[in-house]
């Protein structure tokens, strides 16, 4: 039977990305995303709200563009994966943790909303982690570009998600490539 270990999350940076590189080269960024929900209590009439934070790493070139245009306080979406760990910390008491693996990350707001530091031609952008060199997902109301398409920014038309280099044909499923201690 298969299984399912998919996270959505649409909230805001609590702080811009840490990117790092593993000692093979691969990008990693780490950011922090807060989700509120509001209650209105059925007696009194008052709304409350509960804000839970949420550790976000993304890999490869998903790093890099989370690296160049998430900023903090601005909204994005993340698509992703659980994934527990634990670790042990300076008093010697064992932790557990639990971290989302994005998959998928797009900027939420417009133009203004986005600030300095984000692409000047894009509204919204799309992003997904499909393969060891990866870049932005096809628009849904655009058909998929197969292969060749744009990998800069300097050619993009407003409001446009970057297509997708060509890759090589090959198993690039994203979730056994993200095993071992390094994530």
């Amino acid at each position: 039977m298969a299984s399912v270990n998919k996270v959505i999350l649409v909230g805001n940076c609590g702080r811009d990305p840490e990117i790092r590189y593993l000692p093979s080269g691969q990008a990693v960024a780490n950011v922090s995303i807060a989700t509120t929900s509001r209650r209105k209590n059925r007696n009194t009439g008052e709304v409350t709200e509960e804000t839970q934070w949420h550790r976000v790493t993304f890999y490869e070139r998903l790093a890099e563009i989370a690296g160049d245009y998430v900023k903090k306080g601005k909204p994005i979406y993340v698509e992703g994966r659980l994934k527990y760990g634990k670790y042990t910390d300076q008093s010697g008491v064992e932790k557990n943790t639990v971290d989302i693996v994005a998959t998928e990350l797009q900027l939420l707001g417009g133009r203004d909303d986005q600030g300095g530091g984000h692409a000047p031609a894009q509204q919204q952008g799309g992003y997904r982690n499909s393969g060891p060199r990866t870049a932005p997902a096809a628009r849904p109301d655009r058909p998929p570009v197969q292969g060749g398409g744009s990998t800069g920014f300097d050619d993009m038309d407003d409001d446009s998600r970057f297509d997708p280099p060509h890759q090589p044909k090959g198993n690039h499923d994203r979730d056994t490539r993200h095993h071992g201690s390094s994530h």
